[in-house]
């Protein structure tokens, strides 16, 4: 079996690191933002933010085709600074966020799965960080 490599994406939010935390990881938040493009959306969202805690987030195209829940069990869990996470799956994925000069940069790099091609992947969660950022700067 091939080892594909880990997949990075990244971005900068004008905001404080505090405010991006919390947006990142709070549900009411997460519903706003958890998407890859408009005709999908994340009706519901629970996150237990601690390590050993446990978040699922329910993804579903909004004419009701197909939804799945997007999990996992947190590894590390370090204040403003980093997120670790095992999927049930067994991959892992790790945001860092560092903040510099009132910009809070955002990167995360995650083990692909093996369904999809990597770069479909890549799209998908940069495009979701992308929806992410303009909630942030809007709020």
């Amino acid at each position: 079996m091939t080892q594909v490599t880990r997949i990075t994406v990244e971005a900068a939010v004008n905001a404080p690191v505090a405010k991006v935390w919390e947006a990142w990881n709070t549900p009411a938040d997460i519903m706003q933002w958890n998407s890859a493009d408009p005709s999908w959306h994340t009706p519901s969202s629970e996150n237990d933010l601690r390590t050993g805690g446990q978040f699922k987030h329910r993804m579903e195209a909004r004419d009701g085709s197909f939804g799945f829940d997007f999990e996992g069990t947190y590894d590390q869990v370090e204040l403003h600074k980093e997120i670790t996470y095992t999927m049930p799956d067994g991959r892992k994925a790790t945001t860092l966020f560092t903040e510099q000069n009132g910009q809070t940069k955002i990167a995360t790099t995650f083990d692909p799965e093996t369904e999809n091609d990597p770069e479909f992947q890549k799209q998908g969660w940069q495009a979701i960080m992308n929806s992410f950022i303009k909630y942030v700067e809007s709020k």
